[in-house]
């Protein structure tokens, strides 16, 4: 949560305005926190990992997407109407937002995290009607010009 409030402070001075720390927007938990788990580090030559990954869809190795969602969702709906008709923000993690995004867009959550459309210092919008119902969401890369280019 730390890297969360040191993101959300500029923005908090910027508009006077206090940080409020929601613990339904961490991370997602899994049994590899705190190990590098990625593409080319040798995570899936490691056999005690293999007892984790058997399930791409729940993921085996952690919380399962559909709680993801739910407690993302409960955040966001806590925040808009704590906004009180003006915009919330919410700073998260690069799975909990993608996995939040793809439900809302109707997109599968099994999903290569290569491909994902979230990165560093990027802004998921999403929209509510005059109803309180989410309309639509947006994406945008504000700091696109300082991200290291892509191979």
């Amino acid at each position: 949560m730390q890297r969360a409030q040191e993101t959300s402070a500029p923005i908090a001075k910027a508009h006077n305005i206090e940080i409020t720390t929601d613990e339904r927007l961490i991370e997602a938990s899994n049994i590899f926190e705190g190990e590098p788990f990625g593409v080319g580090d040798g995570a899936l030559l490691r056999p005690r990992a293999w007892r984790h990954l058997w399930n791409p869809w729940r993921p085996s190795w952690g919380e399962p997407y559909v709680e993801q969602v739910d407690r993302m969702l409960a955040a966001v709906f806590t925040a808009h109407a704590a906004a009180n008709g003006k915009d919330a923000i919410c700073v998260s993690h690069q799975l909990p937002i993608w996995i939040l995004r793809s439900a809302i867009e109707q997109r599968r959550m099994l999903h290569d995290p290569r491909k994902r459309e979230c990165s560093l210092a990027s802004v998921t919008s999403i929209h509510f009607d005059d109803n309180d119902m989410i309309s639509g969401l947006t994406y945008s890369e504000p700091a696109r010009h300082l991200l290291p280019a892509k191979k």
